[in-house]
């Protein structure tokens, strides 16, 4: 998602491209997302990764012949076939075991899949600016606390006043506030009757 969430193409044309993509284990998805992907919007393709070999060592047994590998790969098998009978498709991988090859296969695989895609619909798969905005958005405000922590004395202020001191944004003030008393000993706060009169302080510690 990170690669090809992009606004605009390579002709700085503005595309809004991008695909969503949720994962997770085993019966987990079974649980939570087969409903939405059988019944709910056909706007989406399944992956589903077969792992072949259970476990290393004795099978673990969940009822009397039936080992908990046994039950994945029947849900693995019984959703697929859900969503096959609704017309939904998908694709099944299938490798040997989880170790750090065919993970890595796996990852090396998406890696390509990803900067051909990213060439079919003509965008950049490896500039980032929305990732770049998000760093560079939690640095100012990693510095803002430090603005704000400086602004704090034996003298309770409100986080509009701070924010004032700081030509800050009294919420993001107030936030980091919030979390600085939460995990500074030495910060206090008085509560006021509404959170904007909240007042903080800085003293010995609690």
């Amino acid at each position: 998602m990170e690669s090809l969430g992009k606004r605009k193409n390579l002709a700085g044309e503005i595309v809004h491209q991008g695909i969503a993509v949720y994962g997770n284990k085993g019966s987990t998805d079974q649980h939570s997302y087969v409903q939405q992907l059988r019944d709910g919007v056909l706007n989406f393709f399944v992956t589903f990764v077969e792992v072949r070999n259970d476990r290393r060592g004795a099978p673990f047994e969940v009822e009397d012949g039936i080992a908990s590998g046994d039950c994945l790969e029947g849900f693995l098998r019984g959703t697929r076939s859900a969503l096959y009978e609704k017309g939904r498709e998908s694709i099944t991988m299938s490798i040997p075991e989880v170790n750090a090859f065919y993970i890595g296969a796996l990852i090396a695989l998406y890696e390509r899949a990803v900067g051909l895609y990213g060439s079919l619909v003509n965008i950049n798969a490896y500039d980032q600016p929305g990732v770049e905005a998000g760093k560079k958005a939690a640095s100012k405000l990693l510095e803002l606390q430090k603005q704000v922590r400086a602004q704090l004395s034996g003298e309770g202020k409100t986080a509009e006043e701070i924010a004032r001191s700081a030509d800050a944004d009294p919420e993001d003030v107030f936030h980091l506030l919030r979390h600085l008393t939460s995990n500074d000993p030495r910060i206090n706060v008085t509560t006021g009757d509404e959170p904007a009169d909240d007042r903080f302080s800085l003293g010995p510690s609690k």
